[in-house]
C-alpha cells in the first residue's frame, strides 16, 4: 500500500508577552505589534501602573534579602542566561555578547555582599559619639532601557543587585522577554524585574511622573528631547534621574558607579561608652 503523506503542520507562533509580577500577561489594552514578524504586547498606561505596584509589592523583601541570597539569586541567572544562548543567538545576539551578558551577572553577583562595605563605613567625628554611614536602596527605580542584551543587563543587574525593585522599557522586546524568560525561572521573586515591551515615548512619561517611582534611569533613551522632557516630569517627585553621556560602551568595566547612584546613604549617631 502506498505510504500516506505527512500531514503538514503550522508552527505556533511566539507572541513576546510582558513580564510583570512574575507572570507573562498580555496588555490590558489587548494591544500588540510587529517587530521582525514577531507578535509583541504594545504596553499601556495601566501596564506601566500594574508594574509599579508589583515592584512597590515586591521592594521590602527583596531588599530585606540578605546581601548573600541576593548575590545567589544573580548568579543563577547567570546559569540559566547561560543554558539558553542558543535561543538569544537565533535573536541575533553575537555569542560574545551573551557570554558578556553572562560574566556581568556573575560580577554583580560578586558585590552583593561587598557594596555596602565600600560605599558605608565609620566616619570621623569630633566627639564622644560614633558616626556610621550605611547604603540603603532607593526604592523603586524605571528604566528605560538599551538595545543590546549587555546594555539591558548593565542597567538591570546593579539596581537589583543592591535591593531596588525595577520597571524596565524595553525598546529590543524579543531580547527583553526572553530574558524575563530567564529570570522566571531563576528564584527572582515576582516583581522585582518588571518589563513593559511598546514606546518609550508613551510608556516613560507615566513611569517619570509617578509618584511611587523613586528613580528613573535614561540610558534608552536617545532623542535628547525626550530625555529632557522625562527629567521635567521627574521634577515633580523628586526623583533621582541617571541621564549617562551619549556613546556608552558596556563591553567596559562598569565599576561601582551604576550600584552607588541607585543607594541611599543614612548616617546613624551613637554615644560611645556606656
Amino acid at each position: 500500500m502506498p505510504k500516506s503523506p505527512t500531514p503538514s503542520r503550522l508552527a505556533v507562533r511566539k507572541t513576546y508577552k510582558l513580564y510583570v509580577a512574575g507572570k507573562f500577561p498580555r496588555s490590558e489594552s489587548g494591544r500588540t505589534y510587529l517587530v521582525d514578524g514577531d507578535n509583541v504586547a504594545l504596553a499601556s498606561r495601566k501596564d506601566a501602573r500594574d508594574a509599579v505596584v508589583a515592584a512597590r509589592a515586591a521592594q521590602p523583601g527583596w531588599a530585606g534579602a540578605t546581601a548573600y541570597n541576593r548575590g545567589q539569586v544573580l548568579y543563577r541567572i547567570a546559569e540559566m542566561l547561560e543554558a539558553r544562548r542558543a535561543e538569544f543567538k537565533s535573536l541575533g545576539v553575537a555569542g560574545s555578547e551573551v557570554d558578556a551578558a553572562v560574566d556581568r551577572w556573575v560580577w554583580y553577583a560578586g558585590w552583593s555582599d561587598k557594596i555596602a562595605q565600600v560605599a558605608g563605613g565609620a566616619n570621623p567625628v569630633a566627639g564622644p559619639y560614633f558616626n556610621l554611614s550605611a547604603p540603603e536602596p532607593t526604592g523603586v527605580v524605571g528604566v528605560i532601557a538599551p538595545g543590546s542584551l549587555l546594555g539591558l543587563v548593565s542597567v538591570v543587574a546593579p539596581a537589583v543587585v543592591t535591593g531596588n525593585t525595577v520597571v524596565v522599557v524595553a525598546v529590543n522586546p524579543q531580547v527583553a522577554i526572553t530574558l524575563g524568560e530567564v529570570l522566571a525561572t531563576s528564584d527572582v521573586p515576582g516583581g522585582v524585574v518588571n518589563v513593559l515591551t511598546g514606546q518609550a515615548a508613551e510608556i516613560a512619561p507615566w513611569l517619570a511622573s509617578h509618584d511611587d517611582v523613586n528613580a528613573l534611569d535614561l540610558s534608552g533613551v536617545d532623542d535628547p528631547e525626550l530625555a529632557t522632557e522625562l527629567e521635567r516630569a521627574a521634577a515633580g517627585t523628586l526623583k533621582r534621574v541617571i541621564r549617562p553621556a551619549s556613546g556608552v560602551d558596556y563591553s567596559e568595566d562598569p565599576g561601582t558607579g551604576a550600584m552607588t547612584a541607585l543607594l541611599e546613604i543614612k548616617t546613624v549617631w551613637h554615644p560611645k561608652g556606656f
